[in-house]
């Protein structure tokens, strides 16, 4: 078997080389690596080992496409490797490895599969059933070593099942200790990271103490003072007609954020567009073209950035400042039941994590934290300045005439 170079390797190694078992929890802070440094390995196995068959899992399948399928297709793209590639099944095949990427959305999807390596992303999105599950397929004979699955997560909570069966060890539920091997890590451990990302983990400690314990020290914490309740991951037909606008908050090093925004009866659906850093205002006209975003729809955009709203309308889009009070927002945004389409995972991830903030001695403030909030930016700019519109009755320019709510 032909051994692989990897053009970046992360400080994972003695753990991945000698330390593993059949359960290995990868957890820590963001940016740490883990979920590269697993990755990698994943790719490893399925280039150099002999007749092996791979899991690659996370909840849902839209989630699971943008985070470890494409971390494993721009892996083997990097190192230059000729692989059979089924796109609609998601399954890679090299000799006689082959690597499956399934959600766990639907259990029945793997119950009559066995395996000899699993990696579950974002583990604390799935159940102890679901586990347990995957801990029953894990039973294919291997001539290469011992089957392993690898879990890669933030620890959210100190409570989650991931804690107290297997980082702890100390529930009724419990695995085996000789079964389970446990690996932590920090940004600190990730030497490719910018300084802008360290600033933000690092500034998490003036924001919110319990969101620092999870994120940038890697210790378990209790997300509570969640903001929004009033919403679902909307499993039905999406509606594509409505009064339709959107919201968007401007990045470049951190993620520029689109939301598209439907009102149909009282009721809002949402959907992400796009979420992602480095865009430029021409790179940003380019997708709001390829996403056909109407040139009268409105868009709702972050009034800090006059100028690059002025460019965006001066390109034929029907582009405003947003209401910026923070406040009045959350609450316009309370007001409605959102529906959410269940392939917005960024979208779905900032709302389930998006909470006011807690001082040292434990008192709730009437603010959220910033941090992982940009699509909520988007969202709030969008519903707070557009009910303001409607109910105002006022006129907004349109490229091309004037259009009244």
């Amino acid at each position: 078997m032909a051994e692989v170079a990897l053009p970046q390797i992360t400080t994972f190694g003695n753990f991945l080389d000698h330390k593993v078992k059949r359960i290995n929890a990868v957890y820590g802070g963001a940016g740490s690596g883990k979920s590269m440094a697993i990755a990698q390995e994943m790719v490893l196995k399925f280039l150099e080992e002999d007749n092996i068959r791979i899991l690659i899992t996370r909840k849902t399948l839209p989630s699971l496409r943008i985070t470890a399928y494409t971390m494993i297709r721009e892996i083997l793209a990097q190192l230059g490797v000729s692989i059979d590639l089924d796109k609609s099944n998601l399954i890679m095949k090299y000799r006689n490895n082959v690597m499956l990427f399934k959600s766990l959305d639907d259990p029945e999807k793997i119950k009559s599969a066995e395996f000899n390596y699993i990696w579950v992303e974002e583990a604390t999105e799935i159940s102890r059933d679901d586990l347990k599950q995957l801990n029953l397929r894990l039973r294919r004979p291997n001539k290469n070593g011992q089957n392993r699955m690898y879990l890669t997560f933030n620890p959210i909570d100190a409570y989650h099942h991931l804690i107290t069966d297997v980082i702890d060890g100390t529930s009724e539920t419990a695995w085996k200790r000789e079964d389970v091997a446990v690996h932590h890590s920090t940004y600190k451990d990730n030497k490719f990271l910018s300084e802008d990302y360290v600033e933000n983990l690092l500034n998490l400690q003036k924001q919110d103490p319990n969101y620092y314990r999870i994120y940038t020290l890697g210790e378990p914490g209790i997300l509570k003072n969640t903001i929004f309740t009033n919403y679902e991951v909307f499993e039905g037909e999406f509606p594509y007609k409505g009064d339709i606008f959107y919201g968007l908050d401007f990045g470049f090093n951190n993620p520029t954020a689109l939301i598209q925004l439907i009102h149909v009866d009282e009721e809002l659906y949402l959907r992400e567009l796009l979420y992602k850093a480095k865009m430029t205002n021409a790179d940003l006209i380019g997708a709001l073209r390829e996403h056909k975003v109407s040139n009268s729809s409105p868009i709702y955009a972050d009034s800090a950035e006059p100028q690059r709203i002025q460019e965006i309308r001066q390109a034929g889009f029907n582009i405003h400042p947003s209401e910026k009070d923070i406040a009045l927002g959350i609450d316009r945004v309370k007001r409605h039941r959102l529906h959410i389409d269940p392939e917005s995972v960024n979208l779905i991830s900032e709302i389930r994590g998006y909470h006011f903030r807690e001082d040292k001695d434990g008192r709730v403030l009437e603010e959220p934290v910033k941090y992982e909030d940009h699509l909520m930016d988007a969202m709030r700019y969008a519903i707070a300045t557009h009910i303001k519109v409607k109910t105002a009755g006022s006129r907004f320019p349109v490229i091309g005439g004037t259009r009244k709510w």
